[in-house]
């Protein structure tokens, strides 16, 4: 793999559960890949006084727990060696002239700042920077998500980062979008003719997008007792999956024209309010049940969650785009925690043959889809009809896959290592810009406001199950099923 250039990153959060868990052993992997040079500087940034070398326990401990038995010690003492860490308490402007030492002189490298933090504290750290004189012109700034609770408070966070940084220089970050199976289904549709000409109304017969979590709500509970599922996933991680799926084809690879093809799709999603939000959604919340055989409490029973709150931990939606490629297909999306396993799909159903000539299969919702598989597991399997062995003409359905681990021995990075590489280079292509946030966010506003409006509480589902029966419901009333209900 190409080396990447020089660059200083700046992890604020450097000491939370994602920079641990996700972003300092992605940064490994690509050291033990050889493609970060020794010149690299990685700083660990957060409140807590920590030395060094009490960072570099912590880190340490964290790469031998995440990293599947990638991890050892000669690598280890190389990675080591970029790795600094520095006290930066958000609002403490004495923090950010230390942080300006430890960069003094490395003004031309790559510089980015990646926030791990909350974000009510994005805007603050950008201005601190700027006004520590941090910002240079190779800088870059790394959003998470979510990027506020609303259009307005979205927008307000965008004006103040964009005081610091020019909007070519924040990349707002989906690591759904890092996935190898995300980016196959963009070689899927516009380097392959194969599909082409299915992919549109008239062809398609409907489309499933199901992102499901078997796990709770683990520590974040005040965060997410704050969001709900709505804003956690749809509003970026489920709308980003939807708009790869529906786009036109973009006239070059060039980010821009890539993002101006997302936003298109964005403008097309037929409004979702009032009642027909209500008709069209389903919010669940989950109660005690059991996953993998093991007993689990219910959301309202998790520490930290309200006894009486509302907040949905299940979200499914019928979507419709109204455009000429689409109009007439429906588009059904879901997301919830607490459900029977983790799995994450996207499932394109074509239409019936208009003549069948031969004996076929009773489950005729069954046949001729497409299910590009994004987790655990990463795949994309075709199903067709073919002859059944023996006499006659009997069809059976069969299945045409490529398991990516397979295919390529292994050789794939984890979503988050190619988005820091995608960070480093400055190819934006896979990260949002600004009025596709805006977009988002101006469609998911008016369900929450109508969900407020019609005051229902979530519906109740047993956590191990694959949701509220009103989910099954939301679909069975078009003619389909849920392809985990076939």
């Amino acid at each position: 793999m190409q080396t990447l250039p020089t660059f200083d990153l700046v992890l604020f959060g450097g000491t939370g559960d994602l920079a641990m868990r996700k972003l300092l052993p992605a940064l490994y992997r690509r050291t033990c890949a050889g493609q970060v040079c020794a010149d690299t500087r990685i700083i660990g940034a957060a409140r807590s006084d920590l030395s060094r070398e009490q960072y570099l326990a912590q880190v340490k401990s964290n790469c031998e727990a995440h990293l599947d038995g990638e991890f050892n010690e000669r690598m280890w003492e190389s990675f080591a060696r970029c790795v600094d860490y520095c006290k930066v308490d958000a609002g403490e402007d004495l923090d950010y002239a230390a942080l300006s030492r430890l960069l003094e002189g490395r003004e031309d490298h790559v510089r980015i700042f990646f926030m791990s933090t909350a974000p009510n504290l994005f805007a603050l750290i950008c201005e601190g920077l700027a006004r520590h004189s941090l910002v240079t012109s190779a800088s870059r700034v790394v959003l998470e998500k979510p990027l506020g609770e609303d259009l307005v408070s979205s927008r307000q966070i965008n004006e103040r980062v964009g005081t610091a940084f020019r909007e070519p220089q924040i990349f707002r970050i989906d690591h759904y979008l890092g996935k190898e199976t995300v980016q196959n289904l963009l070689a899927l549709r516009f380097g392959n003719m194969l599909f082409e000409p299915l992919w549109r109304r008239g062809r398609v017969r409907h489309v499933q997008i199901t992102l499901a979590e078997d796990v709770g709500v683990e520590r974040r509970a005040q965060f997410y007792d704050q969001t709900g599922a709505l804003r956690d996933m749809v509003q970026n991680h489920l709308l980003q999956l939807l708009c790869i799926i529906a786009m036109e084809p973009p006239a070059t690879a060039n980010p821009d024209a890539m993002r101006d093809e997302k936003l298109k799709v964005l403008h097309a999603l037929r409004p979702l309010a009032g009642n027909d939000a209500r008709n069209n959604t389903v919010r669940g919340q989950y109660k005690a049940g059991a996953i993998a055989g093991q007993p689990v409490i219910g959301y309202l029973d998790e520490k930290d969650v309200p006894p009486n709150s509302v907040t949905e931990t299940f979200v499914a939606l019928k979507v419709e785009i109204d455009s000429w490629r689409w109009a007439g297909v429906p588009f059904y999306l879901r997301t919830g925690k607490r459900l029977q396993e983790k799995q994450s799909e996207i499932v394109v159903t074509f239409e019936d043959v208009p003549h069948a000539l031969y004996e076929r299969p009773e489950q005729l919702h069954s046949l001729n889809r497409l299910v590009i598989q994004l987790q655990p597991e990463e795949g994309i399997t075709l199903n067709v009809l073919a002859k059944s062995p023996g006499e006659g003409m009997r069809l059976r359905p069969a299945e045409l896959s490529l398991d990516f681990a397979e295919y390529f021995n292994g050789q794939r990075l984890d979503g988050y290592e190619r988005l820091l590489t995608d960070i480093i280079n400055g190819n934006l292509t896979l990260f949002m810009r600004r009025d596709e946030l805006d977009a988002a966010w101006a469609w998911i506003d008016p369900i929450r406001e109508a969900w407020q409006q019609y005051e229902e509480r979530p519906k109740a589902y047993i956590a191990g199950t694959w949701g509220p029966a009103a989910a099954s419901s939301l679909i069975v009333r078009d003619g389909f099923v849920w392809r985990n209900e076939l």
